[in-house]
């Protein structure tokens, strides 16, 4: 119910009427409220119901943020030779088609394997003499003299040789271990004249294996690679690659850096890039005539909860360190293609919020938010704004929705600043805008 002092606030407030002071202001103020007492309240209480009726909802003027996306990704692709990827578990961001060729130079034309040929010898051991898991030892095989023999033999071609004394006995899985981290030919010819009588009966059970597991592009006439007509096509190459380290012996082994072994010694893997960018194996391989091969799988995290696997193979690198050079740009330039998209920023003004009797306040962000994306990935965004119920400082009255490619981010939006309530004057004066 309005009092006197509300009715003095209301004079003193309205506008275009002179102040009178002293007595006859007094005198004034009298005579006003009782006319305004004698018209409002013949009128039906028209004063009580102008300072209860609802309030016109406010005017709500915001603006959809501006999203950019990112830079382009720059895949750094070798000028010369030959290089194939294939990405799986980013198909939401790289596209489908990443599964089977996400970067590619120089074509899909064979070329000499050189020792990625003894990652074949061992699978192809494997599959006819399988252990019971990466920590099985599997069988014991005793060297003879014919296989202690290879040793002087590659010696002499300048091959990768490994210890094999007078007598050895090995384990199988030991054997495999120094075969495929040090690139040791005379083991790989022992190894294949052990599972098969003879190098001759190993290439033949290889080529069979070869077609069993469509790899029609590969060929196989020696256990060791170091015959140039041991070749392969990239396409082909990664298929042996998803073999490989779906065989928990071989993923084991290639997977190791050095060890240890009764008889050979320390053993060092040629695979210096394991660990580097999530790189697991599998396998390096040159002839010695300035061709370098590598075949490689990795695990790499670029942030999107799990990481990528990725198969890759480098044929026809200038050195031993530019191929690991080449596959190292490649996998970081895939990396960096990721970035985190910086989208809003807690107390962003987007809008303002105004009310017909002169009250307003801003629209604002109640988070920070980024997003992971690739490459130029657009960012779409969507403003959606309510009616508020309280016209509160820090009132919630809508969000703002950041979509790229497959992943969503979104902000409240709130009030900053107060909306005042109009005054008893301006309800009586505005009785058309009042519901």
């Amino acid at each position: 119910m309005s009092t006197l002092a509300d009715f003095g606030d209301l004079l003193e407030e309205a506008p275009g009427e002179p102040r009178p002071s002293g007595r006859a202001g007094r005198i004034a103020l009298i005579v006003f409220l009782i006319v305004t007492l004698v018209v409002l309240g013949g009128s039906g209480g028209y004063v009580w119901w102008a300072s209860a009726a609802p309030l016109p909802a406010p005017t709500v003027t915001s603006k959809t943020p501006v999203a950019n996306a990112g830079a382009p990704a720059s895949l750094a692709l070798p000028s010369g030779g030959e290089m194939l990827l294939r990405v799986e578990g980013g198909a939401d961001y790289l596209g489908p088609d990443a599964a089977q060729s996400f970067a590619a130079v120089g074509g899909n034309d064979a070329r000499s394997l050189a020792s990625i040929s003894k990652l074949i010898t061992a699978l192809v051991v494997l599959d006819a003499h399988p252990l019971d898991g990466p920590t099985d030892p599997g069988p014991t095989i005793s060297y003879t003299e014919a296989d202690t023999d290879l040793y002087d033999q590659f010696y002499v071609q300048g091959a990768v040789i490994a210890r094999m004394p007078d007598g050895l006995k090995l384990s199988l899985h030991d054997s495999l271990t120094t075969m495929l981290l040090p690139s040791a030919a005379n083991y790989a010819v022992a190894i294949a004249r052990w599972g098969f009588g003879s190098e001759g009966a190993y290439v033949s059970a290889a080529r069979s294996w070869l077609s069993k597991n469509g790899l029609n592009d590969t060929r196989i006439v020696d256990a060791t690679g170091i015959d140039s007509r041991n070749s392969s096509t990239p396409s082909d190459l990664l298929t042996l690659a998803k073999i490989a380290e779906a065989n928990p012996v071989i993923a084991q082994i290639a997977g190791t850096k050095s060890a240890q072994i009764n008889g050979p010694g320390f053993v060092t893997n040629t695979n210096d890039l394991l660990g580097t960018l999530g790189i697991t194996g599998l396998k390096t391989g040159n002839l010695g005539d300035g061709s370098f091969n590598l075949l490689f799988t990795s695990s790499l995290d670029v942030g999107i909860g799990a990481p990528l696997q990725i198969t890759g193979v480098r044929l026809g690198g200038e050195t031993h360190d530019s191929t690991d050079a080449d596959v190292r740009k490649l996998l970081q330039s895939l990396s960096d293609g990721f970035h985190d998209i910086p989208l809003g920023t807690v107390g962003d003004t987007i809008g303002t919020i105004s009310t017909p009797w002169g009250s307003s306040a801003s629209l604002v962000l109640a988070q920070t938010t980024k997003l992971r994306t690739w490459s130029d990935t657009p960012v779409t965004v969507d403003l959606k704004t309510t009616t508020p119920q309280n016209y509160a400082d820090g009132e919630v009255v809508g969000s703002v929705t950041w979509t790229a490619g497959p992943k969503t981010t979104s902000s409240s939006v709130k009030i900053a600043g107060a909306i005042e309530e109009p005054t008893l004057w301006w309800r009586l004066t505005h009785p058309g805008e009042l519901d």
